[in-house]
């Protein structure tokens, strides 16, 4: 699939309440990503080689997110039972993903999405206004530096499931970033969209 062309900022929803998701049945986007050591990934081939569980997150630096993280490794034997691989996907650049797996001990696949392509093209990017942008550097929070891009841009929390097809056959996002998805419930669905 044709990833869009880059969009303009004035086209990027400003809230999170705003973004417009892909969802079940819809087409699953491909984009060449970078590996924690900088390697680059193509995700249509990542679909076609097993079932895919996509996690978008806001980044490192968010403890939601790295408690979320924490749960899907928990998961994530299970979910390799059933046949499936986990990618996980922020715009943290290649450098920052090395400190969260260090710190995380995750073992599946982090991957930097710092131009923000593949997630625009999933529909879950939004533009953190300045106000906001200030107030995240008070909290020691510097966006720029985590991507190593000054687009402002952040993903709405997402977990998809594609198949081996490039089709996507769960979809679940919270404008809440508090709000995740249980690691339980994701099972469930693995396991009904695999039969087992």
């Amino acid at each position: 699939m044709t990833i869009p062309a880059p969009v303009t900022q004035a086209a990027i929803p400003i809230r999170a309440e705003d973004v417009h998701p892909l969802k079940e049945d819809d087409r699953a986007p491909s984009a060449t990503l970078a590996r924690p050591d900088g390697q680059p990934m193509t995700l249509s081939r990542a679909y076609a080689a097993k079932p895919t569980i996509l996690i978008f997150y806001r980044g490192g630096w968010c403890p939601y997110c790295n408690t979320h993280l924490g749960q899907i490794a928990k998961a994530e034997a299970e979910l390799i039972k059933i046949g499936y691989q986990v990618l996980a996907i922020s715009p943290d650049q290649p450098e920052a993903l090395r400190t969260s797996i260090d710190e995380g001990g995750y073992t599946y696949q982090l991957l930097s999405d710092s131009d923000m392509v593949l997630t625009r093209a999933f529909g879950l990017a939004f533009r953190v206004d300045d106000p906001t942008v200030e107030k995240y550097r008070g909290f020691g929070i510097d966006l720029d530096k985590a991507s190593g891009r000054d687009h402002h841009l952040m993903p709405v929390s997402a977990v998809y499931i594609v198949d081996t097809q490039g089709v996507i056959r769960f979809a679940h996002w919270d404008a809440d970033y508090k709000k995740r998805l249980e690691s339980a419930d994701l099972i469930v669905a693995a396991r009904r969209i695999v039969g087992h």
